[in-house]
């Protein structure tokens, strides 16, 4: 019980933290994957949003590569 209690806090601080980040500055980009795999040792909605998000941040990587390529090629 004491274990699900710290993982909900400890999660939840850093998702709540990245999702106030993604509008102020910061890297929301890692703390909110790391708060959802917290949370996603207890909670199974939890691990559905991180991969989500994990297939959202290598679609990104790759738009990002092919973009850093074609201005290489230029």
């Amino acid at each position: 019980m004491i274990k699900k209690i710290v993982i909900t806090i400890v999660g939840g601080l850093l998702t709540v933290a990245g999702v106030a980040l993604i509008l102020l500055p910061g890297p929301a980009w890692l703390l909110l994957p790391i708060g959802l795999a917290i949370l996603s040792l207890e909670y199974p909605w939890a691990r559905c949003w991180l991969k989500k998000s994990q297939k959202q941040m290598s679609s990104a990587a790759r738009k990002l590569d092919r973009m850093l390529l074609l201005r290489k090629l230029k």
